[in-house]
């Protein structure tokens, strides 16, 4: 995937948000008219399930193929999908990605410390590629969020929860949950989630 260099100043709308710093990584910045969730696998059924309980089928697609669906999908909800910008959580280490993007990656990081990441500028249509099942790839580390030059949709995928924050219009959700093979839901930000132990 070509990534380009970005100013770090295109991510303070999001690390600058007034939000506290958890619903920020795992819905979205604040203001959309409507937010969602991509649940990569089903919500727990009870507190404290393990996440090693839940039993999926063989053909259950894994979470770099459903973002890529999800961005497919989201494609057609900007008019600027030529450029896009992605934060890569820092956290995935000294890897063979960072190192080879390493010229072009800005680091950042959010004003409270809990969560620094690699910027970068990249064609929507590449990380896709980058993400689906066909590519034969190096091991690419999820986005921690993805949003195209007009703002018009963001995406968050955190380390922690079992889904990806999906801050969008009312027709781009609505199209991501009528998408084949996803588990797309609607929220709300400050609703209260299971989580998986």
């Amino acid at each position: 995937m070509r990534i380009e260099p970005a100013e770090g100043s295109v991510a303070d709308w999001i690390l600058h948000a007034d939000l506290h710093w958890w619903n920020l990584v795992t819905l979205g910045p604040p203001g959309y008219p409507a937010y969602g969730r991509l649940r990569f696998i089903p919500d727990p059924t009870y507190p404290y399930q393990p996440e090693s309980s839940v039993s999926l089928p063989a053909d259950h697609l894994n979470e770099d193929h459903q973002l890529a669906l999800a961005l497919r999908t989201l494609a057609g909800h900007t008019d600027t999908p030529v450029q896009c910008y992605l934060l890569v959580w820092d956290g995935w280490g000294d890897d063979a990605w960072t190192r080879k993007h390493a010229e072009s990656l800005t680091k950042v990081s959010l004003p409270t410390g809990e969560r620094e990441y690699h910027l970068g500028r990249a064609p929507l249509t590449e990380l896709i590629t980058e993400l689906s099942p066909e590519h034969v790839k190096e091991a690419t580390p999820l986005p921690g969020f993805v949003w195209p030059a007009d703002r018009s949709w963001c995406l968050t995928s955190d380390v922690d929860p079992h889904w990806a924050g999906i801050a969008a219009s009312d027709r781009a959700l609505q199209a991501l949950v009528e998408t084949p093979d996803l588990d797309v839901v609607w929220t709300h930000p400050e609703a209260e989630h299971l989580f998986y132990v």
